[in-house]
């Protein structure tokens, strides 16, 4: 059996979400750990005055890249940032990108996601399963993808006492609410959203559950890997311990709290918060995809 590096050697990785939290440390990880890798296209849109060349720069020249920089001074140029929206048709790419993707993509991760548990359900929507359905259509097409592998969430099924490695039915066919959400007002929206997510918490929770079974669904021919991480936490050994990007959840909370700025809340005695540091969901989510990968024949 290859081993990790081995399996990513040569291979051309398809990233989104590569500005965010979870995959600014996969893109790291991957480059330091799996050196022969021949190219990860990073998938960004512009935003504020930024092209995606200048995003993707301005992630690898911060300090969680520092390690990389000594180790392998020239990982920039594997790098390929492409100009894309995933929330549009063919994710918006020119002729010339989405032929590159399609004839060379071997692996994916899909990374991006909006997290903000009080997203309105249609931008929830937009960006956790609209967003997952155009990539999983564009998949389709490639000519050498051997996993596509789809990071979601343990939470996705939290209504149910027990949960297995399986992708449960969703409350709502996905499609027709796609269709419902393009002649509702946002008034309308806000009003049946309640109804809609049901015993679920929150938008996020619920748009993430509906991203599975569109994964599932639609990509029933490909190789699929599905990761489920629980609430993702600052890095535990990788690049270096501690290392975090954002005030979320409970890094929030921890860091309020050591300031002085935050001496009481309420809380359950009884409420569990399941931590997970980010390079260990990193390094499950590269394994995962390797496991995939070099069973994709046999399973």
């Amino acid at each position: 059996m290859v081993s990790i590096p081995e399996y990513y050697e040569g291979k051309n990785v398809l990233l989104t979400g590569a500005t965010g939290f979870l995959g600014k440390v996969l893109l790291e990880k991957l480059l330091r750990s799996c050196p022969k890798v021949n190219l990860v296209y990073v998938l960004v849109r512009q935003k504020a005055g930024q092209t995606p060349q200048e995003r993707v720069e301005e992630v690898i020249s911060g300090k969680l890249f520092d390690r990389l920089r000594d180790e392998n001074p020239d990982f920039r140029e594997k790098i390929i940032a492409i100009s894309s929206e995933l929330t549009q048709p063919i994710l918006a790419l020119s002729e010339e990108d989405k032929e590159i993707i399609i004839d060379s993509t071997n692996i994916i991760f899909h990374c991006a996601a909006t997290v903000r548990f009080n997203e309105n359900l249609r931008d929830a929507v937009q960006l956790n399963v609209i967003a997952t359905r155009q990539l999983i259509l564009l998949a389709q097409q490639m000519k050498n993808l051997e996993v596509f592998t789809h990071v979601s969430t343990a939470y996705a099924y939290c209504n149910r006492k027990h949960i297995d490695e399986v992708v449960y039915p969703p409350p709502v066919d996905p499609k027709k609410l796609i269709d419902s959400l393009e002649w509702m007002d946002d008034g309308l929206v806000n009003d049946i959203t309640p109804k809609l997510i049901g015993d679920r918490p929150n938008t996020y929770i619920y748009t993430k559950a509906l991203a599975e079974y569109v994964v599932q669904q639609e990509g029933a021919k490909l190789n699929v890997a599905i990761v489920r991480p629980s609430i993702v936490g600052a890095s535990w050994k990788e690049p270096f311990p501690g290392w975090i990007d954002n005030f979320n959840g409970p890094s929030g909370l921890f860091i309020a709290a050591g300031k002085g700025i935050l001496r009481t809340m309420r809380a359950s005695n009884n409420a569990l918060a399941d931590l997970v540091p980010v390079d260990v969901v990193v390094n499950m989510s590269l394994a995962a995809a390797w496991y995939s990968g070099i069973n994709r024949y046999i399973m």
